[in-house]
């Protein structure tokens, strides 16, 4: 998240304040999460906004809710829907570097090479978790070296670099950096020679392919 901090810090405080007032949308929610555990960037300023928001409920007057017993029951007793199990053992995952961030998991599941990747365009392979929240979520797994179509975005993406890197006109982006897009930005993210790079994607509004390989692909991408 190096240059995107520069270039969009008001959106991106918007996030993160988002994340610690817990209003965001499930997806990116988890995504923020995420980038907190992979990335030490941030953790600081996030940790600052939940203690000035705990501080402020200290400020605010109690008040007596009904049948306490049966509503802190309801809320220990719920579980968080799990959206794709996929659960082989954990030391298996390290040693083949395919461990999920601990905040993903209810989204992706454990593994990331055992989830029902589809082809994209050549070079590029995508797993969709559908729309969640309002919010399309998915991995991208794009080839080293490979460029992604140029486009933009009608609504937001946020995109959490898991493994290798990419650049774009805005930076460059290695695991646990976590970029921002909006319909401001047309860009043409290209994959980090030596290593394939792994995203996963949240994404609010339809995105826009520009450029003439990008209208030639339109019609593949959905």
């Amino acid at each position: 998240m190096r240059a995107v901090m520069e270039k969009n810090v008001t959106g991106m405080d918007e996030l993160l304040a988002g994340y610690a007032a817990g209003t965001l949308s499930f997806p990116a929610q988890a995504l923020v999460g995420a980038h907190l555990e992979l990335s030490d960037r941030n953790r600081g300023y996030v940790s600052s906004l939940e203690a000035m928001a705990g501080a402020g409920l200290d400020d605010i007057d109690p008040v007596e809710f009904s049948d306490r017993d049966a509503t802190l029951s309801s809320i220990f007793s719920s579980n968080a829907p799990i959206l794709n199990d996929n659960a082989p053992a954990l030391e298996n995952e390290r040693e083949n570097g395919s461990s999920v961030p601990t905040s993903l998991r209810t989204i992706i599941g454990t593994s990331i090479d055992s989830l029902p990747w589809k082809t994209l365009l050549p070079g590029v392979k995508e797993c969709k978790f559908g729309e969640i929240d309002g919010c399309m979520s998915s991995l991208l797994w794009v080839r080293a070296g490979r460029a992604m179509p140029s486009h933009t975005h009608h609504g937001t993406e946020l995109t959490l670099v898991l493994k290798g890197g990419f650049k774009d006109d805005d930076g460059h982006y290695v695991a646990g950096d976590l970029a921002f897009a909006d319909g401001d930005v047309d860009h043409k993210p290209i994959a980090d020679e030596g290593e394939d790079c792994i995203c996963f994607a949240v994404t609010a509004g339809r995105l826009q392919l520009t450029g003439p390989v990008g209208r030639w692909f339109a019609p593949f991408i959905r």
